[in-house]
């Protein structure tokens, strides 16, 4: 979908054809894992008739985030153009972040619904951290790139999701996005941060319903 060698993405398209189209983004703090530790997960929407995108990008140091964004976004287009129907872009902490960033107003990105899991929706905290001397954020990359520091675009309809037994930091990031979004958000009973992702393999659990509700 893109010129660098991890902008590849894999297409699982349903029986028939398809309502829409799930992007899923996958985690890692923006400098680990690939799409292909995440394929089951496709098993939900595929079930209820969505065609899944689950989309590598270049990982920390060798791009910034914001370049990350901007591969991720060029994604939604390049599936945009493949797959009919609205786009609905979920994924989980950093993925949950980069999904984020594909609703912020001051991005143009042809998706209908976001769903962030677990989403890392304020960069300024991560500053502090080792983490950093990989990722390399600054306070004009934090303003830019933090999803809560920007509105929802017009049109783009959310729901924040997370699980009610991650760890406080993550329960606070997740709550600070939806209040500044003025969306839903769920803290889903007796998940932590590995876990909360599961109901997506499911099309009966409910973060698969919230996830593709409304289209």
């Amino acid at each position: 979908y893109g010129p660098s060698p991890r902008e590849k993405l894999d297409l699982f398209l349903p029986e028939g054809p398809p309502k829409g189209v799930v992007v899923f983004v996958h985690g890692g703090y923006w400098h680990l894992f690939s799409k292909a530790h995440w394929s089951h997960l496709a098993a939900g929407p595929l079930a209820r008739g969505y065609a899944v995108a689950m989309p590598s990008y270049t990982l920390a140091p060798a791009a910034r985030i914001a370049e990350i964004t901007a591969e991720i976004a060029r994604a939604c287009w390049f599936v945009g153009t493949r797959v009919p129907g609205p786009i609905v872009v979920t994924g989980h902490s950093a993925g949950g972040h980069l999904s984020a960033r594909m609703g912020n107003a001051n991005l143009a990105v042809p998706v209908a619904r976001v769903v962030p899991i677990s989403p890392l929706s304020e960069l300024g905290p991560l500053m502090a951290t080792e983490m950093n001397r990989t990722l390399k954020i600054d306070e004009a990359e934090a303003a830019v790139e933090s999803p809560a520091r920007h509105r929802l675009r017009d049109g783009v309809t959310a729901h924040v999701w997370v699980g009610a037994e991650e760890r406080p930091a993550f329960l606070m990031q997740a709550r600070v996005l939806a209040e500044e979004w003025g969306c839903p958000w769920t803290a889903d009973p007796g998940h932590h941060h590995f876990s909360v992702i599961e109901g997506l393999a499911d099309p009966d659990s409910a973060l698969c319903r919230v996830l593709l509700e409304g289209l």
